[in-house]
């Protein structure tokens, strides 16, 4: 779990536009959020693990927006999801861990040391002989927290959490970021897809038809998604989010052999990416193809879009390969049709809300939490 920190803290967004920073400047990165000084260093925020204490039920059960859902729902963005990917984004500001070093044992995992906790499975024996063994891929449910560890606790609580030590001892053993890339391997075979390079770019790979149909089916895994995503960011890795998540938004949006996953990859997959201008790019691309146009929530908000002729801003492109801004030889991807009520209808919420860069009205009604998918860290 994790201690708070003593009397200072970081003051928690409650809204979900105070969580989302991607249209706010041309940043590469997130700005760590203001320290205000409390009476008490108990966070109003749940933890990590008490985040995951309500949802072990939901599990099997994740719920997800069909596009018979999209059409007689009225849309909304999660606050619960754009919170917890704000957190994992400013590396879980309210808390401080400490572990002594030879309890590292994510590390220790990886380094072939130690079994993972409850099966007693080794490392190795996953990388060599549960390769293309599907069914143990799917219905095993213990592994993914030891494969892909975070810095939050997951539905294994044998599982230990990442601290930020450990991270950079993991970052700076060779061996362990090895083994670290074999298992992303074996997990994007899982799903039908392959790492092309060193750079973390993907395709589809041979399997790809009986992967994706299965994929689309079994949406529990859009959470393995998720941890896969936020573990690379801790572990190194951070430019194969963006390949992986371009990738999987093309195969829902455009190719549509992922329809199942399109709020996901919107909702959680592009925002566990780090640089703005990568998730900008992201959602760009996605509003181009999302269908229908005006049931797009997540692009700039009304009152920040600029208008008017020459003085329109085009949104750089992002060279996957690179992983550099590049000029964008399309036009721009706002069109009036797709800009048309992308954020009609979207409230506060009933969270009071807390003034941090901007001011955000009150009393504009209540939100109806039924109506948001929640998830949780597996």
């Amino acid at each position: 779990m994790g201690n708070l920190m003593g009397g200072l803290r970081f003051k928690e967004p409650s809204t979900v536009e105070e969580c989302d920073s991607t249209w706010d400047t041309d940043s590469e990165s997130e700005e760590p959020p203001q320290r205000t000084e409390e009476d008490s260093g108990k966070s109003d925020s749940m933890s990590p693990g008490e985040i995951t204490a309500r949802s072990a039920e939901q599990m099997d059960g994740f719920p997800q927006f069909g596009d018979t859902a999209e059409s007689s729902t009225k849309m909304k963005r999660s606050f619960y999801a754009a919170k917890d990917l704000y957190k994992y984004r400013h590396s879980y500001p309210n808390y401080k861990e400490s572990r002594q070093a030879n309890e590292y044992r994510n590390l220790r995992f990886y380094l072939n040391k130690i079994p993972l906790v409850p099966d007693g499975i080794y490392v190795e024996e996953i990388l060599t002989k549960w390769k293309r063994d599907y069914d143990k891929l799917e219905h095993n449910h213990t592994y993914i927290q030891w494969l892909f560890p975070l810095r939050e606790q997951g539905l294994n609580f044998y599982a230990q959490e990442l601290t930020q030590d450990e991270i950079k001892e993991f970052q700076n053993t060779r061996e362990a970021k090895r083994r670290f890339l074999l298992a992303y391997t074996i997990m994007l075979d899982f799903f039908g897809i392959k790492l092309l390079d060193k750079n973390g770019n993907v395709a589809r790979a041979a399997n790809w038809q009986d992967r994706f149909q299965h994929l689309n089916e079994s949406q529990h895994n859009y959470l393995r998604i998720t941890r896969i995503l936020k573990s690379l960011g801790e572990l190194g890795f951070e430019s194969f989010k963006p390949p992986l998540v371009r990738l999987l938004l093309q195969e829902a949006l455009v190719e549509g052999t992922l329809p199942n996953m399109r709020h996901s990859a919107l909702e959680y997959f592009v925002y566990t990416v780090r640089a703005r201008s990568q998730r900008r790019a992201l959602l760009r691309f996605a509003q181009r193809h999302y269908q229908p146009p005006e049931n797009f929530i997540w692009g700039p908000p009304k009152r920040r879009r600029l208008t008017g002729g020459k003085g329109n801003k085009t949104e750089p492109a992002v060279d996957w390969s690179t992983n550099k801004v590049r000029s964008p030889k399309e036009g721009s991807p706002n069109s009036p049709r797709e800009e048309k009520g992308m954020l009609e209808g979207r409230e506060a919420g009933e969270w009071k809300a807390t003034k941090l860069s901007r001011s955000i009205p009150e009393g504009r009604g209540r939100v109806d939490i039924g109506e948001y998918i929640e998830t949780v860290p597996l």
